[in-house]
Parts: structure tokens; C-alpha cells; sequence
């Protein structure tokens, strides 16, 4: 391991935003019965001290997408999740040094999530250019799997959003929405080219979703005039979403390739099924090759280990 690296792990202990549980403890009891943090429940009196609302974006990486939101939203709270501690070292130091009060860290695996966040706890979920797991179902953090896991700490009303460059992960996430009802908020598989034409869906469109398994209707912009169900963009939807890019995000804008949003509340009674009618074979296909310099497993779904 370099000196860099050794330096930022020494350093990261250093940082009162940044909370480094160690997994052995989460699994004394084993992995289907984690033991809970004691931040859980807490977060605004431990680390904020304030009643505002906290958003979390898993798969944080370096931290540069919560930071941003921290310093556009200062009445709002963000925790950034990731389980690799020399990328989280960027974030919680910046944190640190500029003093912002409303931003933390958490370095852990996603799927101990729930260890760390009661029921209600969290208002809004942050899914930045998450691996598209196109190999594993359980393993995308929009799955039945990671939805439930969601739907015990956010609020009545929660959002999850979904930021990525993956067509297959856009469509697949849609595909789940449709299948169990769920309410899209937006989407576009284009979100600069909508910025660019000025129209994004509207939240309150007359388009509802088709029948049970059949899945969302389409909102994608495409042409110079704003098709029916837009409205202009930015009375639709925060400029936080197209302002505000991750690391990731500009390199693959760099390349070229679209970065597709969606945004759509959890609130679900009852099982999260799967959406059998997706068509991941035509999908992966579409996919084409994965970028070599991104999707590194940075939101922290990873062997069980400590890796840093």
C-alpha cells in the first residue's frame, strides 16, 4: 500500500464528519441480523445538530456531488456513502477544512445500510453512476433487494434518484417502477440534450403508468419542440441535477456518452417484484463495452471485507 494512501487512512481518523464503522462488529450476530450503529436514529442530534432534512447519495466517491448539494442546500443535511476510504478522504476533507456543518461520511458496505438509518429517518436517496451490476440482479441498487432496504429509513414520500450513464440501468429501473406501480417523477434518457431543448416530463404529467407488469409509459425528449407531458425544465426540476457532476459524470461526458436521470418515489404496500418483462439480453446488448475507467464497484457493493 503507497504512502498516499497510508497518509489519508491516518488522516480520515482525524475527521468528525467521518464515520468508519468496522464490519466485524456490523456481523458479530452474522449478515442477516447486523447489529445496529449507534448513529442510528441520531444523525441530527450527533452529527448536525439541527431538525433538518438529510439526503444520502450511495456510492459516493470522492465525495464532490454531496459536497455540492451541501453547499447549494444549507438548510439540508447529506451523507455520503462509500466504502472506499481513500476517495471519501477527498470529501471529508474539504468538509472539514470549509467548515460545512451539514455534510458527513460514511464508509461502509450499501447493503449494511440499514444498520445505520432508522425508519423516516431520510428524506431523499442519491444513486450517482451506481455499476449497473449487469450480471447480478440483487447486486443493482435499484433492485426489489436495495428498494426494500430503502423503503425502512425514507419518509412518506421519499425519493430515490438515479443518475447514470448506463442505458441498461435506466430502462431496468424503469421496468421496476412500471412493474410496481411507482410514481416517476422524471425522466429523460438524454438530460443535457433536455436541457439543451428545455423540456424534462412534468411531475404532475396526465400520463400515468400502464397496468400492473406492463411498465412506465416513455418520457424521452427528442426533436426541437417540447413534446406532450413537458414542461421547461427548470420549473420542473431542481438545477442541482444538470449543475452539479460528479467525477465520473464528466469524463463519460467527455467520451460522449448520454447521462440519463430518474427520479420516483418508493412508497410501495407490500413486496417489491421483479420485472420479468425486462429485456436484459437486449439491454446488455445496447450497453455495449463498459467504460474501463469508471464503474469500479465504488458505492461499495464488494466480497466481505474492510477493503479501503
Amino acid at each position: 500500500m503507497g504512502h498516499g494512501k497510508l497518509r489519508k487512512f491516518a488522516e480520515n481518523e482525524t475527521f468528525s464528519c467521518l464515520i468508519q464503522p468496522s464490519s466485524q462488529d456490523l456481523l458479530a450476530d452474522g449478515y442477516f441480523n447486523l447489529k445496529d450503529h449507534s448513529v442510528k436514529g441520531d444523525w441530527n442530534n450527533s452529527m448536525f445538530r439541527n431538525s433538518g432534512e438529510i439526503i444520502v447519495e450511495l456510492g459516493c466517491g470522492k465525495g464532490e456531488y454531496t459536497v455540492d448539494l451541501a453547499r447549494r442546500n444549507p438548510d439540508h443535511n447529506y451523507i455520503g456513502v462509500d466504502i472506499k476510504g481513500a476517495r471519501l478522504w477527498k470529501g471529508a476533507k474539504y468538509a472539514t477544512e470549509n467548515k460545512m456543518v451539514n455534510v458527513a461520511f460514511l464508509r461502509t458496505r450499501i447493503e449494511f445500510i440499514n444498520a445505520f438509518f432508522a425508519p423516516s429517518e431520510i428524506s431523499e436517496v442519491w444513486l450517482t453512476f451506481s455499476d449497473p451490476q449487469i450480471k447480478s440482479e440483487n447486486s443493482r441498487l435499484t433492485s426489489p433487494l436495495f428498494l426494500e432496504r430503502y423503503r425502512s429509513f425514507l419518509k412518506k414520500g421519499g425519493i430515490v434518484h438515479l443518475k447514470t450513464d448506463s442505458r441498461f440501468l435506466h430502462e431496468y429501473t424503469k421496468a421496476v417502477c412500471g412493474v410496481n406501480g411507482l410514481k416517476i417523477l422524471a425522466c429523460t434518457t438524454d438530460l443535457y440534450g433536455s436541457v439543451r431543448q428545455g423540456c424534462i416530463p412534468l411531475r404532475n404529467s396526465s400520463a400515468s403508468l400502464r397496468p400492473h407488469r406492463s411498465g412506465p409509459p416513455s418520457y424521452d425528449a427528442e426533436g426541437g419542440t417540447i413534446p406532450e407531458g413537458y414542461a421547461p425544465l427548470t420549473d420542473r426540476i431542481e438545477p442541482e441535477v444538470y449543475e452539479v457532476q460528479t467525477f465520473y459524470e464528466k469524463m463519460f461526458l467527455d467520451q460522449g456518452y448520454k447521462i440519463t436521470y430518474l427520479s420516483f418515489v418508493i412508497d410501495h404496500e407490500g413486496e417489491y417484484l421483479h420485472p420479468d418483462t425486462f429485456d436484459a439480453a437486449y439491454w446488455k446488448e445496447q450497453e455495449g463495452p463498459r467504460r474501463s475507467f469508471g464503474h469500479q464497484c465504488h458505492q461499495g457493493v464488494r466480497p466481505l471485507d474492510d477493503t479501503r
